[in-house]
Parts: C-alpha cells; sequence; structure tokens
C-alpha cells in the first residue's frame, strides 16, 4: 500500500510539472487532425487565465484548472504529506491593440516624403515658371514617365494642365499645389471601389488569398493585414500555406500571437492546398470574421507552380468561397511587377493589389500605372516597415502626400 500512495505522489509530482512548463511557454498548438502526413497544427495565443477557484468553492470531480476531469482517489488517513513545487501561475497575455484603418494613411502621407521620386518637387518648379514653353511641356512628361506613372495617364495629365496654362501663369503656390494634386487625383481612379472583401457572407467568414513573388513582402504583409482588422475589431484566423519557407510560418505566427489571432500551419513541404484548407475550415468552426492565407512566394515564369496556386482556391473554395485575392507587388520594381501581375491574373482572380516599399526608392507614379494596365484597384499600400505602417489607399491623400513631398 504505501508503494501505491508513493507512486501516486511521484504522478502528481510529474503531472505539476508539466503543466508548469506548458503555463510558462505562453502559448499552445493544437492537432487539428491524426493525419501524420499532413502534419497541420492549429496555434493559437494562450488567453490569460482566470484565477482558481478555492477548494471549497469548487465543484466535485473539478481539477485547479477548472477542466471537467475524473475526481482524484482520496488519500488513506494517516499517509504523510508530499511536498509539491509551487503552482507556477500563468501569465498575463496582453496582445497588442493595434490603431484603426481609419486615418491611417493621412497619418502616414509624410512618409511619402522619404522617397527618392521628385516627381511632386519637379512638377512644381515647372509649373510655377512665368511662361512654359514647349521645352518645359517635355520636362513635365519626363518627369511624370520617370516616376512610373505610364504613357496614357501622362498624356493626359499634361493635356489638362495645357489647357489651363493661361491659370498657371498668375497661380500662387498655393493654387499650383491644389491643381496638381487635383489633377493627380483624377488620373489615380478616385471612383474605384478599394473595399476588401473580408465580411463574414452567407455564416460564413471571408476568405483573403495574398499572393505574390519571393521578396515582395508578403508574408510580412499578411501579418499587417491582420494588424489592420483587428485594428477595425475583426476576429482573423491566418493560414501559414507558404510551406515551402522554412521560416514563413514561424514568421507569421509570431505576427498572429501579437494580436491575439489563430495561425493554422503544416510541416515544412507539406501541401499548401491541404494548410489553406484547414485554414478556412478552422475559421468556419470558429465563426470568425475573416481567414488570410498566406502562399507561397509564385515565381511567375513557372507555369507549374502558377497551376498550383489556382489549385489553392479550388480547394479552400470547397470550405468557402474566397471574397478576395490580393496580389502583392514590391514598387521599386517598376514596370516589371506589372508583368508579374498579368501572370497572376491569368492564374486566379485578382481582385486588389497591395504595394509594398513606397516610402523607399518607389516612383509613386507606379499606383497609376498599375491600375490603368490591369483594371484592378490598388487597396493598400506599405509605407514603411513598422507593424502598421500598412493603409487603405486613398487616392486623394496620396497624391497630397506626394505633391507635400516638395517641401520636404
Amino acid at each position: 500500500m504505501e508503494f501505491v500512495l508513493i507512486a501516486i505522489a511521484l504522478v502528481l509530482v510529474a503531472l505539476v510539472a508539466g503543466v508548469g512548463l506548458l503555463v510558462g511557454r505562453g502559448r499552445r498548438t493544437t492537432r487539428l487532425d491524426d493525419d501524420a502526413v499532413s502534419g497541420t497544427t492549429l496555434t493559437r495565443p494562450r488567453p490569460p487565465s482566470a484565477p482558481a477557484a478555492p477548494p471549497e468553492d469548487r465543484p466535485a470531480g473539478a481539477t485547479a484548472s477548472g477542466q471537467g476531469l475524473a475526481p482524484v482517489e482520496p488519500v488513506a488517513p494517516g499517509t504523510p504529506p508530499v511536498d509539491l513545487p509551487p503552482a507556477v501561475a500563468a501569465p498575463d497575455v496582453v496582445f497588442e491593440t493595434p490603431p484603426p484603418s481609419a486615418g491611417r494613411l493621412v497619418r502616414l502621407r509624410s512618409r511619402l516624403a522619404r522617397s527618392q521620386s521628385s516627381l511632386g518637387r519637379g512638377l512644381l518648379t515647372v509649373l510655377a515658371r512665368e511662361r512654359l514653353t514647349e521645352d518645359d511641356w517635355e520636362e513635365v512628361e519626363e518627369t511624370l514617365l520617370a516616376a512610373d506613372v505610364g504613357v496614357a495617364a501622362t498624356t493626359q495629365i499634361v493635356e489638362r494642365l495645357r489647357t489651363q496654362s493661361l491659370v498657371l501663369a498668375t497661380a500662387t503656390p498655393a493654387d499650383l499645389r491644389a491643381l496638381l494634386v487635383r489633377e493627380l487625383t483624377a488620373v489615380l481612379g478616385p471612383d474605384l471601389d478599394r473595399t476588401l472583401g473580408t465580411d463574414r457572407r452567407e455564416g460564413r467568414p471571408g476568405v483573403v488569398l495574398v499572393v505574390g513573388v519571393n521578396g515582395a513582402g508578403k508574408t510580412t504583409t499578411v501579418g499587417k493585414i491582420a494588424r489592420v482588422l483587428v485594428g477595425d475589431g475583426r476576429s482573423v484566423v491566418l493560414g501559414a500555406a507558404d510551406t515551402f519557407r522554412a521560416a514563413a510560418a514561424d514568421q507569421l505566427e509570431t505576427w498572429g500571437e501579437r494580436v491575439g489571432v489563430m495561425t493554422v500551419r503544416g510541416r515544412e513541404g507539406a501541401d499548401p492546398a491541404s494548410v489553406a484548407f484547414e485554414a478556412v475550415r478552422t475559421g468556419v468552426e470558429a465563426e470568425v470574421d475573416t481567414v488570410v492565407v498566406d502562399t507561397a512566394g509564385r515565381l511567375h515564369t513557372k507555369s507549374g507552380l502558377m497551376d498550383e496556386l489556382g489549385k489553392i482556391k479550388r480547394v479552400v473554395e470547397k470550405q468557402s468561397p474566397v471574397t478576395e485575392t490580393l496580389l502583392v507587388l514590391d514598387a521599386t520594381t517598376g514596370q516589371n511587377g506589372i508583368v508579374q501581375a498579368r501572370v497572376f491574373t491569368q492564374a486566379v482572380d485578382v481582385t486588389g493589389v497591395v504595394l509594398t516599399k513606397l516610402d523607399g526608392t518607389a516612383k509613386g507614379g507606379i499606383v497609376v500605372s498599375v491600375q490603368r494596365e490591369l483594371g484592378i484597384p490598388v487597396k493598400l499600400i506599405g509605407l514603411g516597415e513598422g507593424a502598421d505602417d500598412l493603409a487603405p489607399f486613398e487616392p486623394e491623400a496620396f497624391a497630397e502626400g506626394l505633391v507635400g513631398a516638395a517641401d520636404q
């Protein structure tokens, strides 16, 4: 009998120590299924733990964690007490609260001044001249083309400015600025629908696929999109379907943990479509607002990989329709980004573009040419490396940022 009691005591010690280790990690990973091949797991941040109820208030058959487990058999009278290590209290998890998406671009537009583009400064310098010659108008065209505005948009802007040449001759600097903002806003597509398809529909979450080539900042953008949605009060599940890059899932999980959202991930090399499928299924079962799926960085010159991207979309839609497909483009690639975009639109129905790195060496006019060439609106832009430097695209605020850069 004494041997049995000692064994029970040792088991209790091991259980308490194990609970303390799990609590100390601050998160838990739960396997979604028993399929060892898929290796898909669900990682969710550990919520703050409620204090345990006093023993006298605890219901029969409940353990200290509040779980309804089988009651422990009573210890025989006279059994010496067993010294157990002190319980490890679960740390209070404080998730970050990102700012809402409304007004983000207005707050961040000063970042456009960091661009090496001389669009605003160059145009204002020329237009402020007392009399504009043909050489001056050619300079205006060259400035717009150098900023990647594109031929068609450049022609439109120059023609509209030419019709107001008499006004320009007597305009004040403030008037010139207002005029230039108005003309740039007009070619930025102010009437395009830039609404993100992230809302629940017919009892199912909005599903956002994020695609793009390697190096465009896609996984980071997915994490920032999660922050935008959480800042707007949405519940989110992230799907780490980029299973070919070892660090991608870890990176995405870290982004999710910061704002308290779940991340579905698989083993390295697992089928990306299966991970995406599980992410959406988890979102459906958890009744979240939005599921955002990160896909592998497709090389747009390899048709096999593009076909796989189409497969991911088809598999996901067995659970819930894809409501938004965002193409992430590195704005510093200029016109090459448009070539990439055309190939992606052949694989999936791209509904919006995310332009990253617009605060660096990017030329702001790429927004114009991307929209005109593809007929797809730019919905989000990245204006820095900070966690909350992703903003919904607003044409007028963007134009003001470009023109305002002339004073910097």
